[in-house]
């Protein structure tokens, strides 16, 4: 269960601070949030959270830009980080988001949901469906490409990390229980044979009617 991981996860993220802070985004990384900037200031969104912010990178990123940020993360050492770059952040873990800044135009969240279960994933999503303004617009990215999840043996992380990574079928099925697609990019990784990026750009619906009603 979700819960149950997070120590463990705090513990790594806590541990890599430096190493990932110093570490430089990918070109395919910078093209993605650059895409998904230009889309928010395109539609006048102003406020975004980020959800598993690490250093707080990107949240700094958008902050320059001109959004109304908020970071939030498990590792109190990352929110530390962020703190120091000027950012608002909180240390917060995806099923414990009760915010006072909510709620939020835009919500990005990249290689940090793959750390829940598959089994909780539909719950962690309704609640960042519910921190979005109707119409709001929620950036997901991260690694998969096959059904598969487990503590990674080959992580050089410590304690080593739990990942749940998804089909590509998969992923589109369950965001689109909560949220509209707007944008879905299949993205090759040179270093990876069997696993690549999955990025969806979704949005909140308005109003949507199902078989049970109103949601």
């Amino acid at each position: 269960m979700y819960h149950d991981l997070l120590p463990q996860l705090r513990q790594a993220y806590d541990r890599a601070v430096r190493e990932r802070d110093a570490k430089s985004k990918a070109p395919w990384k910078l093209q993605q949030r650059a895409r998904f900037l230009a889309l928010l200031l395109s539609e006048g969104k102003r406020s975004l959270l980020e959800i598993g912010a690490g250093t707080g990178q990107d949240s700094l990123f958008f902050q320059e830009n001109g959004l109304q940020v908020t970071a939030t993360d498990l590792s109190e050492e990352n929110v530390r980080r962020c703190r120091r770059k000027g950012l608002c952040a909180h240390v917060a873990d995806f099923a414990q988001l009760d915010l006072p800044e909510a709620p939020f135009d835009a919500v990005y969240a990249i290689n940090c949901l793959l750390h829940v279960p598959r089994a909780d994933l539909p719950t962690i999503l309704e609640g960042i469906r519910a921190l979005l303004r109707p119409g709001g617009l929620f950036y997901w990215g991260q690694y998969g490409g096959r059904d598969e999840e487990g503590v990674y043996q080959g992580d050089h992380y410590q304690p080593k990390r739990f990942f749940s990574f998804l089909a590509d079928d998969g992923i589109q099925v369950v965001a689109q229980s909560h949220f509209d697609l707007v944008c879905w990019q299949h993205v090759p990784l040179e270093d990876e044979a069997d696993l690549h990026f999955q990025s969806l750009t979704l949005r909140r619906r308005n109003r949507a009617t199902s078989p049970g009603g109103l949601r």
